[in-house]
């Protein structure tokens, strides 16, 4: 694999609320059982809040799924998202200040050829394969539901005035339900898995998305959209991570 992320400010907050992480194991035995996780996140609740909850939400994962014991990348993911949630939870419940706080979050495992994702809120997942682009994930959010419902086209909800309004994060609400894959994915040669966070995907194009991976590094792509999103005002965090299928992987 060729992996890289990149995560910026963006042009007008003040700190940035998003998280993200790249982690595999040292020892080989445990590389071959667990492979490789990516995770990012995006955090809300005001400037401590949502640096904190999406803090928590990567590092919990991370920390899950390293000890879960059980041999289903699918089933350990979940069981990580939903410890997180509790968490974040325990942890406004302990500062009272930080009441609201939740975050995003999308994480993908590779084991050798296969792929597993969880996801709860609006971070996306895509994968570029064949000179072709295909979201994975569905957002969890007001405008998302429309677009399932057949109200507003998929084509004019990037752009909906509401198209940021969650109906599902970590830390927030009683309950919450992980998505994951209705099916394994096998990954193939030369593939590429973008995860990010609405600050890219909310003022750059699924085309551009695609052009940036098709033609240059994963390093020389992330610094590309960025800077684009940038160039676009900017206006959120800006988070991003791919993860290319290098032949003979």
């Amino acid at each position: 694999m060729e992996v890289a992320g990149l995560s910026d400010v963006g042009c007008q907050r003040e700190n940035n609320e998003d998280s993200f992480l790249y982690w595999e194991p040292v020892d080989d035995r445990d590389f071959q059982r667990k492979g490789r996780l990516a995770i990012v996140a995006d955090g809300m609740g005001g400037y401590e809040g949502g640096q904190e909850a999406s803090r928590l939400a990567v590092e919990t994962v991370r920390e899950v799924y390293d000890k879960v014991v059980r041999d289903d990348p699918q089933a350990a993911l979940v069981e990580a998202f939903l410890t997180a949630h509790d968490r974040i939870q325990e942890y406004a419940a302990q500062n009272p200040e930080l009441q609201g706080m939740g975050t995003t979050c999308t994480a993908i495992v590779i084991r050798g050829r296969q792929l597993f994702f969880a996801h709860v809120g609006d971070s996306r997942l895509y994968l570029v394969r064949d000179s072709q682009i295909s979201r994975l994930t569905r957002d969890h959010s007001y405008v998302g539901r429309l677009v399932e419902s057949g109200i507003v086209r998929a084509e004019d909800a990037e752009k909906h005035p509401q198209r940021h309004i969650l109906t599902a994060a970590l830390g927030a609400g009683t309950e919450i339900a992980v998505d994951g894959g209705e099916k394994n994915v096998t990954l193939q040669d030369h593939d590429d898995l973008l995860l990010c966070t609405d600050g890219l995907w909310g003022v750059v194009s699924e085309d551009e998305l695609l052009n940036a991976a098709a033609n240059h590094t994963p390093g020389e792509s992330c610094a590309a959209l960025v800077k684009l999103a940038r160039q676009r005002g900017g206006p959120d965090n800006i988070t991003l991570q791919i993860l290319r299928v290098v032949t003979g992987n």
